[in-house]
């Protein structure tokens, strides 16, 4: 495991379409139980090398029932993003993950961690990637969520700008998050 982190970390497969010099964020252990494939780091993670280190991770963390201490700790909560890399700014927000990142890393990553007991698909581009006859909404991905367990538990993104998505959605807030926080504690995550 540590030998294919330290690969990870030091890939350039992407570099030249790259904003930023190539910094992939990643958390592992074999002893994971519980997986969370995002989409990419956004320019704090890049700073500062830490997954999930800014407002959306605070909302995640929220989500989940968690701490801090809990969720950075590798032997309990591994993370994976669609792309390891900060990949730019778009105009509507980032750019989408670097393609190159799931196809490969995912899977010699995901061999080495038999102990994941449920996996958290975060945003649209990790559900297109892993789940097969999905609806076409992210909305209705996240509703059917049933669907998908207990392998897979589709969520939109934490980010800040869906909170109109979770206004407009309020059934996410009071049937999806209940759920999510019983399906985390099954997994023996606790604070």
């Amino acid at each position: 495991m540590d030998n294919l982190l330290d690969q990870i970390r030091q890939c350039r497969v992407c570099e030249q379409y790259l904003p930023l010099e190539p910094r992939p964020v990643v958390q592992a252990s074999s002893g994971s139980r519980l997986l969370i494939i995002g989409q990419a780091p956004g320019t704090k993670v890049h700073e500062t090398g830490i997954p999930w280190n800014d407002p959306s991770g605070d909302e995640l963390r929220r989500w989940l029932n968690i701490g801090r201490d809990l969720f950075y700790n590798p032997e309990v909560i591994a993370i994976a993003p669609m792309g390891f890399c900060y990949p730019g700014r778009g105009r509507s927000g980032d750019l989408p993950p670097r393609p190159e990142c799931a196809p490969l890393w995912h899977r010699p990553l995901f061999n080495l961690m038999p102990k994941i007991e449920l996996t958290l698909l975060i945003g649209q581009y990790a559900q297109n990637y892993y789940l097969k006859n999905k609806p076409k909404t992210l909305t209705e991905t996240v509703r059917n969520r049933h669907d998908f367990l207990p392998k897979y538990f589709p969520l939109p993104h934490p980010s800040p700008r869906n909170r109109y998505w979770r206004m407009q959605n309020p059934w996410f807030e009071s049937d999806v998050i209940p759920e999510l926080r019983e399906c985390v504690k099954a997994c023996r995550i606790r604070d």
